[in-house]
This record gives structure tokens, C-alpha cells and sequence, in this order.
């Protein structure tokens, strides 16, 4: 089989209709199967999979067992050559996805290649970064992140000086829509399951550079990507008492950075 598309999704039946929907409709590729893993499934999600999908494998999980364990799951149910993972919020648009497939049959140095993500309102979503840093994520999670020496750090992890035109190698590219082979990962092997939410896909990247695969972000292909932010609008002291994700986006960057401690970047950037 040629392709095996990933879908991960979270209690929302309503967004994994439209992404598979979107999937069938501007797919013209025969060989290709789909799989939708899903987290603390409900009776909802149970319903639409089973009355209005039956042909897609599904893989329900009782509990939130986070986004690396579907994407593994799923993996290990796949039988693509290509693997493209995507989260259930994304919608796919005409011949998306077989731009990244012809893009990495193409190129095969790349093992990992990312669309360009837009906002349902056509502004862009960014989706390439530089590698974090420790300032990074204090200047991302407080109020320091709003005086100007923070803001100077931040627009350079976003990658501002870069326009989104052209394709690009990158640091990392944002695990909701992210393409890459069967062999790549037989090479540098699945995410790593100490990161149950936050920085997998950072941290998947820089294992796929150290292993001499290189990362790109690819314009070519666009989609669009309903990225929620439940966190906007509170301040540092907010988010820590009431959001589990901060903690869980704290812990995650805690185990990131001891894993990499003292070990330079694999990615020489070209400017």
C-alpha cells in the first residue's frame, strides 16, 4: 500500500467528520487507507465511525491516553510505505496530501514534511519553528513574554524573518499535519512516549536530523487547521492553578531540555 493517513482526534465528531470528509473528497490517490485513532472516545465519536464511516479502521482508547500514543497505535496498524499523521481538526484541501507524498518520493534525504497551515479565515498559522530554548517557554508561559528583550526571542522561535512563500528546511515542524516513510521510521523510530502532550514532534524532529533526514516545510501543499486556545486571556498565576495543559506543557519542556542537556543543535541552519 502506498499511503496510510493517521488521524488522531479528541472529542470533537463534529471537526473529524469534516476532516475526513475533506480527506475523500480531494484525495484523487487509489492506494491509500485511513485510520482514525481516538482518545477518550465517546459514544458520539463511537456513532459517526460506525453509521457514516465504516470503511476506516477505528481505534477507540477508554481513556486520554495523549497524541504520540495514537499516532503509535495507528502506526502499528498501518500498512503504508508513507505515513501522513494528522490531528481531527484538520481540513485537507485539493490535492494537499499528494503534494507532500510526491515531494518526499522525490526527495528522499527529507524525512519529515509539513503543509502550510492557514486559519479558516485565511490568515496564516504558523507551523515551522527554531528549537526551543529554556527562555522560550518562560517568556511563552508569563508576562515577561510581553516586554520587548522576550519579544525579540519569541519572533525569532516563530521564525518571523521567514515569509511562509517558499519550502524550506526547518528546526521543526508542528505534529497536527506531518508526512514522512516507513522506512524513515524504521531508522529513527516512533516519538518518544516520555512526552505524553507537548514537544513529541519537537522532539521528533531533531531525532530524525540527528539521524541525517532533514525536516521541511512545504508551501505547496496548504491546509487549514482549527487550533484552539483555551489558555488565551489569562495571565501566568491563572493558567498554572486552573490548566492542566500549562503543567503538562512545563513537564514536557522539563524532559525535553534534560534529554538534549549540553547536546548542540543537529541543524545548521541555511540562511
Amino acid at each position: 500500500m502506498k499511503l496510510s493517513i493517521i488521524v488522531t482526534s479528541y472529542k470533537n465528531p463534529g471537526l473529524l467528520r469534516l476532516c475526513l470528509d475533506s480527506i475523500k473528497n480531494n484525495l484523487t490517490l487509489s492506494d491509500f487507507e485511513i485510520i482514525v485513532a481516538d482518545s477518550e472516545t465517546e459514544e458520539d465519536t463511537e456513532i459517526l465511525m460506525r453509521e457514516s464511516y465504516p470503511e476506516i479502521k477505528f481505534l477507540p482508547s477508554q481513556k486520554n491516553v495523549g497524541f504520540q500514543f495514537l499516532v503509535r497505535r495507528g502506526f502499528e496498524t498501518s500498512q503504508g510505505d508513507y505515513i501522513f499523521i494528522l490531528n481531527g481538526d484538520i481540513i485537507a484541501t485539493e490535492r494537499s496530501i499528494e503534494k507532500l507524498l510526491e515531494y518526499l518520493e522525490n526527495n528522499p534525504s527529507v524525512g519529515l514534511v509539513g503543509p502550510k497551515l492557514l486559519n479558516f479565515n485565511e490568515t496564516l498559522q504558523y507551523s515551522c519553528f527554531r528549537f526551543y530554548k529554556p527562555t522560550t517557554i518562560i517568556y511563552r508561559r508569563t508576562f515577561l513574554g510581553k516586554f520587548g528583550f522576550a519579544q525579540k526571542t519569541l519572533d525569532y522561535f516563530l521564525m518571523k524573518d521567514f515569509d511562509r512563500q517558499n519550502t524550506r528546511e526547518v528546526d521543526w515542524i508542528m505534529g497536527s499535519a506531518i508526512m514522512t516513510s516507513r522506512k524513515a521510521i524504521k531508522k529513527v523510530g516512533l516519538m518518544d512516549p516520555r512526552f505524553k502532550m507537548y514537544l513529541e514532534d519537537t522532539d521528533w524532529c531533531r531525532r530524525f536530523w540527528k539521524n541525517s533526514y532533514s525536516v521541511v516545510y512545504f508551501p505547496n501543499s496548504q491546509m487549514y487547521h482549527y487550533h484552539g486556545r483555551g489558555s488565551a486571556g489569562k495571565n501566568a498565576i491563572q493558567l498554572l492553578l486552573s490548566n492542566p495543559l500549562t503543567w503538562l506543557h512545563i513537564s514536557s519542556a522539563l524532559k525535553y531540555f534534560i534529554k538534549y542537556l549540553g547536546q548542540p543543535s543537529p541543524h545548521k541552519e541555511k540562511l
